[in-house]
């Protein structure tokens, strides 16, 4: 009688299968927006630093939340579309609703000095990489 065992890395490629399916699917993108993730987002560096740049439309700065810890950022907050106490609604295409939307860099942030300002419907979030995450040079004696 033989023994046979399953190769511990076709489970692991088997998974992996399972999460680009996941990923490829579109049941990630219902949102405020109504297509793809809310709020839009740019994310770019500037020096050593980071800038993330996203659309927030309508959004108060009172009902924003940024986050920031380690080398990752969340974005959250609330988008309200009202009518009116006595609106009769003939056509909704304006979502409303809670968001939650969190980024990684490939940097460590310096969380006391992350800079966010808000005009326009635009949030421009600053971060300033971490001085220990900083490539070093070292002389040779």
């Amino acid at each position: 009688m033989a023994i046979t065992y399953s190769d511990p890395f076709d489970a692991l490629f088997q998974f992996q299968q399972a999460l680009d399916a996941l990923r490829a699917s579109n049941w990630l993108e219902q949102s405020p927006s109504g297509v793809g993730a809310y709020p839009p987002i740019n994310v770019f560096r500037k020096g050593d630093d980071i800038v993330i740049i996203a659309e927030v439309p309508g959004i108060k700065k009172d009902d924003l939340r940024i986050d920031v810890k380690g080398n990752t950022i969340r974005i959250a907050g609330t988008k309200t579309a009202g009518y009116g106490e006595k609106a009769s609604v003939h056509r909704r295409e304006r979502l409303a609703g809670s968001f939650d939307r969190a980024v990684s860099v490939p940097v460590e942030i310096d969380t006391e000095r992350v800079k966010a300002e808000c005009r326009d419907g635009i949030l421009a979030l600053f971060l300033p990489r971490a001085e220990r995450d900083k490539p070093r040079s070292i002389k040779i004696t």
